[in-house]
């Protein structure tokens, strides 16, 4: 689940971790009146889950209550394209009015999980305020990492090897080494996935505050977290994939015509890979999960459908927890009950292969059934582009 900066910003000054004094706004009526409460020059940012919103327009800076006015009123009800909200944006229905810091250093700090430890990682680096994709690319040796041991968090010498290794110095130092160890401890106590400070500053007069703040939180931990259940913004959100989530599905649009509905997210990857491996692209990852019903099928298959770019879907199924031939009957009501018209390609292989099998053969409807996922793939993009 993702959460607004200033949601962010106050769980995390709960953990200890300095932030801008801010308030968030939806008139700019509320953004002026914020401003006369901070008092002196502010910066007013838009409030969307999504990077890039300064490059976008959506962060300005202004002298004072009757210009953070014009500004909130300028930001607010505007369709905001970031490199990561895709070419249609989003709407702007928030802002965030904080008070300006006498910035002299902008570093980078950012934790999430490294799978190949199966661990949480602490990265900082001094290149703060850029992309940090750019700079991983550009310049790798300046992201540092450290392992974060759960049972003992982001430990002391760690948090100060990395101020060193930063440059950090002077009164600074310690105020660094004390925010990093609160960071890693929200991002534990949260059940976070992801927090990313960028960028975190260093103040002219040796503070270390969290300028900025995104921060995802488990959807599968919520139940421990009752009072973040409420931070949702549903409006920030995919319809589809709200839809999805609230029919136990795993869902993600993507840009392509050919639907995908499989089991597994291992095999889901797999099935977008060979779509593209046969010169079609993937519409979405859709995963069923290993016990599906007949219900969720259906489901499936209309919020596939939803998608007006899909022009065929493509079945991929390993029958374990899921029988086949309890796939091949639910797909077979859902196919006649939404009367289904885009073709339909399925590769069929587990428990009660040939029972599936048999079901789809006899039920009438014109399905395409592919004896390995390299002809599925196959007649499913030729079906896309027929």
């Amino acid at each position: 689940m993702k959460i607004h900066e200033y949601q962010a910003k106050e769980i995390l000054r709960s953990y200890g971790v300095p932030t801008p004094r801010g308030e968030v706004a939806f008139t700019p009526d509320e953004a002026k009146e914020a401003a006369e409460r901070l008092g002196g020059r502010v910066v007013v940012k838009a409030q969307i889950h999504a990077g890039g919103r300064g490059k976008g327009g959506g962060v300005k800076l202004g002298d004072g209550p009757t210009e953070a006015r014009k500004l909130a009123d300028q930001i607010l009800g505007m369709t905001l394209v970031t490199h990561q909200t895709g070419p249609e944006g989003r709407l702007v229905k928030r802002v965030l009015v904080e008070e300006t810091l006498p910035i002299a250093r902008e570093i980078y700090l950012g934790m999430t999980l490294d799978r190949a430890t199966g661990k949480s990682i602490f990265m900082a680096s001094s290149e703060g305020g850029m992309e940090i994709e750019e700079v991983a690319a550009k310049d790798p040796e300046l992201i540092l990492k450290e392992t974060v041991e759960p049972a003992v968090g982001l430990a002391g010498y760690q948090a100060r090897r990395l101020a060193f290794k930063m440059g950090i110095k002077g009164d600074a130092f310690n105020a660094a080494v004390k925010a990093m160890q609160a960071l890693a401890k929200a991002y534990a106590a949260t059940d976070a996935t992801m927090l990313e400070i960028n960028p975190f500053v260093i103040t002219d007069d040796g503070r270390a505050v969290a300028l900025d703040a995104k921060m995802d939180i488990d959807d599968n931990a919520l139940y421990r977290h009752a009072d973040y259940v409420k931070l949702r913004d549903l409006e920030e959100e995919d319809p589809l994939e709200t839809d999805a989530i609230d029919h136990g599905l795993n869902y993600i649009k993507l840009d392509g015509n050919v639907g995908c509905m499989v089991n597994g997210a291992g095999l889901a990857m797999a099935t977008m890979d060979i779509i593209q491996y046969a010169g079609g692209s993937p519409a979405n990852f859709l995963d069923v999960g290993g016990g599906a019903n007949a219900d969720q099928i259906k489901n499936g298959f209309r919020i596939i459908l939803s998608d007006p770019n899909v022009k065929a879907i493509m079945i991929n199924i390993f029958g374990g927890i899921l029988r086949v031939d309890v796939l091949a009957e639910g797909v077979i009501a859902a196919a006649k009950e939404l009367d289904i018209k885009v073709p339909i390609v399925l590769r069929l292989e587990g428990t009660k292969v040939e029972e599936g099998r048999r079901l789809l053969k006899e039920s009438g409807l014109a399905f395409i059934v592919a004896a390995d996922m390299k002809e599925a793939a196959e007649k499913a993009v030729a079906a896309a582009s027929a």
